[in-house]
């Protein structure tokens, strides 16, 4: 295939990945502790030969997730939990421990606090966090201390991963944090609030009208190297 397709092509893909990404942003604004997603472009450069020049191509391969803090809106529920600076609420998946933004939690038939998959919340060390069951007013603390009755019963966990860019998002608004994770500090837990997603709409609009003109000019260069492509070999065939 010829080389300036070949660059063109990468490009194109990379611009596929980069729609779809803010596609998923755009449909996941109004989801709580959602985190925008981003896609970072890097050079991929090839040896052809010793006496050819290299070729350089496009790679979209990695994903950054923004961490910024979303908009905290108020509910009055006893069990919805915002985080209120940087860290994370710490879940068992069925797949293993993962963290999340999303404090939407009810209490099950046993006492578990859970979070709306079921899936239950834990303490920074990584057991579930238990409410009693039918426990009179029930306050939730900044740093995540529970009471019920004026009597401490638990503590959510806040923790924040090692390396926050090493997360890879997982299901929903859940992330695996692989290099581990440590104690949140400075981060404090807001009871009565949700964290609304960080997308920004607007920008995100703007973003796939960019997205799409980009590709849109690829694909007109494209079908003229095409075009050119067969009208040599059409002229070389006479």
């Amino acid at each position: 295939m010829d080389n300036t397709i070949s660059a063109t092509l990468s490009r194109q893909s990379g611009l596929m990945a980069q729609m779809q990404v803010v596609a998923n942003n755009i449909a996941n604004a109004n989801t709580t502790g959602y985190r925008a997603e981003g896609v970072v472009f890097s050079e991929y450069i090839r040896a052809l030969g010793p006496d050819e020049p290299s070729l350089s191509m496009a790679a979209a391969r990695v994903r950054m997730t923004d961490l910024a803090q979303g908009s905290l809106g108020a509910t009055g529920g006893t069990f919805d939990l915002a985080i209120e600076g940087d860290g994370f609420f710490l879940v068992a998946a069925p797949d293993g421990q993962r963290l999340t933004r999303a404090g939407s939690f009810t209490p099950n038939e046993n006492g578990d606090l859970v979070t709306a998959q079921g899936w239950p919340v834990l303490d920074a060390g990584g057991t579930p966090v238990f409410v009693p069951v039918g426990a009179g007013a029930v306050a939730i603390a900044p740093d995540g201390t529970i009471s019920a009755d004026g009597q401490p019963v638990g503590q959510i966990g806040l923790v924040m991963p090692v390396d926050p860019a090493g997360m890879l998002r997982s299901e929903g608004v859940t992330f695996r944090a692989d290099g581990g994770w440590e104690t949140a500090g400075g981060a404090r837990i807001m009871q009565g609030y949700l964290e609304e997603s960080n997308v920004d709409p607007v920008l995100e609009i703007t973003r796939m009208i960019e997205v799409q003109r980009a590709y849109e000019m690829g694909q007109n260069f494209l079908d003229r190297e095409d075009q050119r492509i067969r009208d040599a070999i059409q002229t070389l065939g006479r």
